[in-house]
């Protein structure tokens, strides 16, 4: 990488809050994937049902329904305050199941009950740190800050799968969620440090308290439907969520176990095989993001990423199945920071949490696509359903690009603007 090139990619940490918030990101995002997989596998031997492990997934994503109120207080308090918040709650919450772990009275339905009590505040992390972002960071180096910050959850998946089935293979169940406990503390007293300079800047342009919090998210709404490059990649993404990301996340410890009759260690590798071409993606943005043209970045490689699990569906040797998942993980990333960054360019300052926060609403297409998944796959079986899904997707995704085209697809559209 020449001086310029890797001056480029690490302009971000330029920024003091970002030097924070990067790492602090890392230890939320690490955590999560270690209770999801630790948790997935926990569930579905417990209960031995599909049925079960789709309704533990789906619960993680319940909080999708309050994200965009979530974005308002966002608006209001500060990004940073916020996180602060969230990050306290779930390190109360992992704290409790480390605890019932270490006390021998841990049952499926208590983790049912804790996952549902995450799910409310968890979907709306992703979206208030990438608020916090665009908070603090110029615009100039807005997609490299996107693209870096992506690396927290593909090296969180790739950590998170090793490390969190080899924790509990080794130490058990509670040892294990001492780790993740202590990795949302981590988190909490790093994010304090995030948000200084440029946050203070806007504080007075912050909404007054006394306002209703329904009229503001009633106005966010509006400003959404009545921004077309924003509203239709939100479009793009509950249609993502619904149809591309169960495959990739929810389902996975169905396919180790079921379809390639395999343990949670090899569960961890196909989940770090996604996770590092996703990594890898993420590190290609990082460097060359002020190249590309966001708007036609999304699309095409929304498409390649379905296709790359069209294949990783039929695929019966895992080997093979671990190298698609590569190249699944890849183009997902590559679809999903220029999708963010489009975002937070086009939206207004003042509406930025509320657009994050409904761009997480997008998420709860998780929830009807895991739970229809269950049924679909105990009557079809897993290739059939997952083939299925990911043509609707790729139609689908054709038809919003012919739909929207004048502001995704053309170069002059405001998507499509390099930098």
């Amino acid at each position: 990488m020449s001086a310029l090139s890797r001056a480029a990619t690490l302009a971000p940490f330029r920024v003091r809050s970002y030097r924070f918030q990067w790492p602090a990101d890392l230890a939320t995002s690490w955590a999560f994937e270690m209770e999801t997989l630790i948790l997935g596998w926990y569930v579905l031997v417990e209960t031995g049902s599909v049925l079960m492990l789709t309704v533990f997934a789906s619960l993680q994503y319940i909080g999708t329904l309050v994200a965009p109120i979530v974005g308002v207080f966002g608006d209001r308090i500060g990004q940073r305050n916020l996180l602060c918040a969230m990050r306290t709650a779930y390190a109360s919450l992992a704290s409790t199941l480390m605890l019932l772990a270490f006390s021998g009275v841990l049952s499926p339905m208590y983790v049912l009950i804790i996952a549902g009590a995450m799910g409310l505040v968890r979907p709306s992390d992703i979206g208030m740190r990438a608020a916090l972002v665009g908070e603090t960071m110029p615009p100039a180096h807005l997609m490299g800050a996107m693209s870096i910050q992506r690396t927290t959850q593909d090296s969180a998946r790739i950590a998170g799968a090793l490390t969190g089935a080899a924790l509990v293979a080794a130490l058990g169940m509670g040892p294990a969620y001492a780790v993740v406990a202590s990795l949302y503390v981590s988190a909490v007293l790093l994010t304090l440090q995030t948000g200084a300079r440029r946050a203070r800047e806007h504080d007075a342009g912050r909404m007054p308290l006394a306002r209703s919090a329904w009229r503001d998210l009633k106005h966010g709404l509006v400003y959404v439907w009545r921004t077309p490059e924003i509203f239709s990649v939100m479009c793009l993404a509950f249609l993502l969520n619904l149809t591309a990301f169960p495959l990739m996340t929810g389902l996975m410890p169905y396919v180790a176990k079921e379809v390639y009759d395999a343990d949670r260690t090899w569960l961890g590798y196909m989940v770090a095989s996604a996770a590092s071409g996703a990594l890898l993606g993420s590190l290609a943005l990082s460097r060359y993001g002020g190249l590309v043209r966001p708007g036609r970045m999304v699309i095409a490689f929304s498409i390649g990423w379905y296709a790359m699990l069209l294949l990783f569906s039929q695929l019966e040797n895992p080997a093979l199945g671990l190298g698609a998942l590569v190249l699944a993980g890849c183009a997902q990333s590559l679809s999903q920071v220029p999708m963010s960054a489009i975002l937070l360019k086009s939206a207004n300052e003042q509406f930025r949490g509320r657009v994050m926060g409904i761009r997480m609403l997008a998420i709860y297409g998780n929830l009807p696509g895991l739970l229809l998944s269950g049924p679909l796959i105990a009557h079809f079986g897993y290739p059939l359903t997952a083939a299925l899904y990911c043509l609707i997707g790729i139609t689908l995704t054709i038809a919003m690009t012919t739909r929207w085209r004048a502001h995704l697809w053309r170069l002059e559209a405001a998507a499509n603007r390099r930098g």
